[in-house]
C-alpha cells in the first residue's frame, strides 16, 4: 500500500509540473507547433533513463524506479497528448508539422533516454 501511495503523489507531482512546463512554454511561444507536449516528453524520457540507470548502476531501489517512473514521469509524458497533437496538426492542414513533430517525441526521447541511463554509469 505504501508503494501505491508513493505512485499516487509522485503521479499527482508529474502531472502538476506537466501543466507549469506546459503552460509556462506555451506562453512564451506563439505558433501551431507544441513545444511543450515535445519539452515534457523529452524531458521524462531522461528523467526515466537516468533513473533505470541509476537503479542498474549503483543499487538504487527498483521501487524508486517504479514510484518515478510509473507516478512521476507517467504523468509527467503525454504520449496520449503528443497522439491528439500530431491529430490536430493534419487536421489544421500542417502536414509537414506533424510529421516533425511525431518524428521528433520519437526520436529525441528515445535519444534522451539512452543519455539518461549513460549519465547515471558514471
Amino acid at each position: 500500500m505504501g508503494l501505491a501511495l508513493a505512485v499516487g503523489v509522485a503521479g499527482a507531482l508529474g502531472a502538476v509540473t506537466r501543466y507549469l512546463v506546459d503552460s509556462a512554454i506555451t506562453d512564451r511561444h506563439a505558433g501551431s507547433f507544441p513545444w511543450g507536449t515535445l519539452t515534457v516528453n523529452v524531458a521524462g524520457s531522461f528523467i526515466l533513463g537516468l533513473v533505470a540507470g541509476l537503479v542498474l548502476h549503483h543499487a538504487i531501489s527498483p521501487s524508486v524506479q517504479v514510484v518515478v517512473g510509473v507516478g512521476f514521469c507517467g504523468a509527467l509524458t503525454t504520449w496520449s497528448t503528443a497522439t491528439w497533437e500530431s491529430v490536430r496538426l493534419v487536421q489544421e492542414g500542417v502536414l509537414a508539422t506533424a510529421l516533425v513533430f511525431t518524428v521528433a517525441n520519437l526520436v529525441v526521447s528515445l535519444l534522451v533516454a539512452g543519455l539518461g541511463l549513460a549519465v547515471s554509469a558514471l
